[in-house]
C-alpha cells in the first residue's frame, strides 16, 4: 500500500477564522507558512484538510474549494485521520511536517461556518509542526515518510 498522496492547494490568510486564499508557491519556515496568520510558535502551525472531504462538502450542496475551511494545505489521496499523531509528511523536496492533532474543537461558530454553511475542518482536518522548512508547490509529492504504530 502507497503512502504518497498530492498537495492540491497551498492556502494562506491574513486573519485567523477567515478563508484562506490558494497560492501556487509557500515557503514553510520554524513556526509554519510565512506569511499565514495561524502560523506561530505552537502544535498546530499547518493545518491539513483532505480534498476528499471538501467533495463531501460539495455533494452536500456547498459551494466551495481549497482553503474554504481555513486549511493550509488541501491534500489529495492520503486518509490523513488514519495516520497517527507523530507521524512524519514530507511535502516536495524538502519540508516535513509532525502531525499533532486530529479535528478541533469549535467554541464558536467561525465566519467560514457562516459563509459556507457548515464547517468539516474541526471532524476531518488534522494538525502538524514543522519538522524541516523548505518551499513547497502546487502540485508536491506528499510521502508519508515515518508512520507511528499506536498502541
Amino acid at each position: 500500500m502507497a503512502f504518497v498522496g498530492t498537495l492540491v492547494s497551498i492556502n494562506v490568510s491574513e486573519e485567523k477564522g477567515t478563508k484562506k486564499v490558494p497560492v501556487a508557491r509557500a515557503r514553510l519556515g520554524a513556526e509554519g507558512i510565512e506569511g499565514d496568520a495561524h502560523a506561530g510558535a505552537w502544535h498546530r502551525m499547518v493545518s491539513l484538510l483532505a480534498e476528499e472531504s471538501v467533495d463531501k462538502m460539495r455533494a452536500a450542496g456547498l459551494d466551495v474549494g481549497p482553503g474554504a475551511f481555513a486549511e493550509n494545505l488541501t491534500t489529495r489521496g492520503l486518509d490523513l485521520l488514519a495516520l497517527p499523531l507523530g507521524t512524519r509528511l514530507r511535502v516536495g523536496a524538502d519540508a516535513v511536517l509532525e502531525l499533532t492533532q486530529h479535528g478541533k474543537e469549535c467554541h464558536s461558530r467561525c465566519a467560514i461556518y457562516y459563509q459556507a454553511g457548515d464547517c468539516v475542518m474541526p471532524r476531518e482536518g488534522v494538525f502538524a509542526r514543522v519538522q524541516t522548512g523548505g518551499e513547497i508547490h502546487t502540485g508536491d509529492e506528499i510521502v508519508v515518510e515515518e508512520r507511528k504504530l499506536e498502541g
